[in-house]
C-alpha cells in the first residue's frame, strides 16, 4: 500500500459545502484501503496540524517533520481507530505527541505533560491589568497577531500546548483533556494559567508602549 504524499505548502481544502458528517465516511474508505481517502483527510486537516506542531516546536523544520510522521503514524494505524473520539481528536493526539519529541530532542529538559505542577495561589501573576479586550479576542487582529505569537512561543510547553488546542484549535476542554492524557480539572487549570501569563505579558507589551 502506498502512503500518501505530504506538503504542507501545498494544500487543497475540501469545498465548505461538505459536512463535517462525512468525515468518518472518508475514515472508513481509508480504513478500507482507499489511499484517496485519507489523502483527501490530510488535505483537510494538514494545515491545521502543521499550524499545531509548528507553535509546539517553534521550529518550521521540526514541525514539517512532526507533521509528516503524525500522518504516517495515522496511516499506518488507522486499522486501530475505533471511532470512540472524533478522527481530527486522534488526529491531533498523535501530532502533539510527535512534536513533544521533537521539542524534548531538542531540549532534553523539558517537563513531561504529565508531570504534576504546582497550582498554588502564590504561582498566579499579581501583576494583571484591565487593559480592555482579552488576548483572546485580540489574537484576531491582525495588528497583533506577531506580538501573541512571539507571547504565546514563550510559554512552558506545558501551558502552550493547552492554549494551544483549547483557544486556537477550538477543542472543548474534554478533547483537550483526552488528546493530552490529562484530567479535565488539570486542562482547566493549565489553560488559565496560560492565559493569566499571556495577559502579564501582554500588559508588559502595551506598558512599554506608553508615551512617558
Amino acid at each position: 500500500m502506498h502512503t500518501p504524499k505530504l506538503n504542507p505548502a501545498h494544500t487543497h481544502p475540501l469545498p465548505s459545502r461538505i459536512v463535517k458528517d462525512d468525515e468518518s465516511t472518508l475514515v472508513a474508505a481509508a480504513q478500507a484501503g482507499d489511499v484517496r481517502a485519507f489523502e483527501t483527510l490530510v488535505n483537510r486537516y494538514e494545515r491545521r496540524i502543521f499550524r499545531l506542531t509548528h507553535n509546539i516546536t517553534q521550529n518550521r523544520e521540526d514541525a514539517e517533520d512532526a507533521m509528516q510522521e503524525a500522518f504516517l503514524k495515522a496511516f499506518e494505524h488507522l486499522g486501530g481507530f475505533q471511532g470512540t473520539s472524533r478522527f481530527y481528536t486522534w488526529l491531533v493526539r498523535i501530532a502533539v505527541n510527535q512534536a513533544l519529541m521533537k521539542l524534548r530532542k531538542r531540549r532534553p529538559g523539558i517537563v513531561s505533560l504529565d508531570e504534576e505542577i504546582e497550582t498554588g495561589e502564590a504561582t498566579v501573576p499579581r501583576d494583571v491589568e484591565d487593559w480592555g479586550p482579552s488576548p483572546e479576542q485580540r489574537y484576531q487582529q491582525s495588528e497583533l497577531a506577531d506580538i501573541l505569537a512571539h507571547v504565546v512561543g514563550d510559554l512552558d510547553p506545558l501551558f502552550r500546548v493547552v492554549f494551544q488546542l483549547r483557544d486556537i484549535e477550538e477543542l472543548s476542554t474534554e478533547e483537550t483533556a483526552e488528546v493530552l492524557g490529562l484530567s479535565v480539572p488539570a486542562v482547566k487549570s493549565r489553560l488559565l494559567r496560560a492565559r493569566l501569563r499571556l495577559r502579564e505579558s501582554l500588559n508588559r507589551y502595551f506598558r512599554r508602549g506608553e508615551p512617558s
